[in-house]
């Protein structure tokens, strides 16, 4: 039987506009013990994801609101160290959604066992996990790019942003990405293969961006919102497609932002069309399938970033919504 302290890091309070430290409170509990039927798991890696911030708000959306005085919600990758589980053995590890902890136990409901040496176990949390998903569905059953198109990728260095201008460029798109930043937009034209890249922070971004798309618009994957979609909005072509997939821009407005009210697009997922990954769970397959063989050949890169210690997750989610991170964002809780 497991023994020791449990680090926790709780949501205190619900932020208004910007959240802050001040939302988090630590808290340390026993490792709890499996009962019949329950595994025990230590938490390896915790995914920090832009929707986060909606969990941590009340306001009605597709998902219940994290929990005032529990663990933040948040995907994780764990190791079983104590099974009373028939399915699942010591050693295993797994995927889940444990939240923001050292350790949890689960029923086997929400957990999924990672095939050995398939690949680094981090990466079911990032481009074979949700964020590739996300891109994956959201691209290729919205965008329906087809060769020729150009498409614009806001948040292009990130998590998902950079794999949709990927699997784009595969499917023969002209990719133009907006990112933050000339080391971000020099990884995504170098590196990820995409035909330009505009830095949002240039004070000419809607001319550069017009410059970069001479044809127009005919897919803007959206994860930003805010100056980066007013910039785009004159470009798009007739018949464009507009994936709303994040408006991370947008998530700490206290009052209503101008422009479309991109954040009912998202959260009802109206035509322009918002949506949410769990939409395309019967894709799931076929993504395993494909995103698989695309990074085992080198046709889809993949970049972490990685915070050691779960006592910094909140630090590094704060700087996540502020765009500070470069790559898919994790915390290493464990080794």
């Amino acid at each position: 039987m497991a023994t020791g302290s449990n680090l926790q890091i709780l949501l205190k309070s619900r932020p208004e506009g910007a959240p802050g430290l001040e939302n988090f409170e630590q808290k340390v509990v026993p490792v709890p013990a499996p009962r019949e039927g329950e595994v025990l798991m230590r938490i390896l890696y915790l995914s920090l994801d832009p929707y986060m911030r909606g969990r941590m708000s009340a306001e009605k959306s597709y998902a219940q609101p994290a929990a005032l005085g529990e663990p933040m919600v948040g995907r994780t990758v764990a190791e079983i160290i104590e099974s009373r589980h028939p399915k699942y053995q010591v050693g295993d590890i797994v995927l889940g959604g444990s939240g923001w902890q050292q350790y949890a136990v689960a029923d086997g409901a929400g957990v999924r066992r990672l095939e050995a040496q398939a690949a680094p176990p981090s990466t079911a949390l990032g481009v074979l996990g949700m964020p590739g998903m996300t891109a994956y569905a959201g691209l290729l059953e919205i965008g329906r790019p087809a060769a020729g198109e150009t498409l614009v990728v806001a948040a292009a260095a990130g998590a998902v942003g950079s794999v949709v201008g990927q699997i784009g460029k595969i499917k023969g798109c002209r990719v133009v990405g907006v990112a933050g930043g000339a080391d971000k937009c020099r990884y995504v034209t170098a590196e990820l293969g995409f035909d330009a890249c505009i830095d949002h922070r240039a004070r000419d971004l809607a001319e550069r961006l017009g410059q970069a798309c001479p044809a127009g618009v005919d897919i803007y994957f959206e994860n930003v919102g805010g100056a980066v979609q007013q910039a785009v909005w004159p470009l798009l072509n007739d018949f464009a497609r507009v994936p709303v997939c994040g408006l991370i821009a947008q998530y700490n407005a206290a009052a209503p932002v101008a422009g479309p009210d991109l954040v009912t697009v998202l959260r009802k997922r109206l035509t322009l069309r918002g949506f949410i990954v769990t939409d395309f769970a019967a894709k799931h397959a076929d993504f395993q399938r494909d995103m698989g063989e695309w990074v085992r050949s080198g046709k889809v890169k993949y970049r972490e970033d990685v915070v050691e210690g779960l006592e910094n997750a909140p630090a590094a989610f704060l700087g996540l919504l502020q765009g500070r991170n470069f790559g898919k964002m994790l915390v290493r809780v464990g080794r």
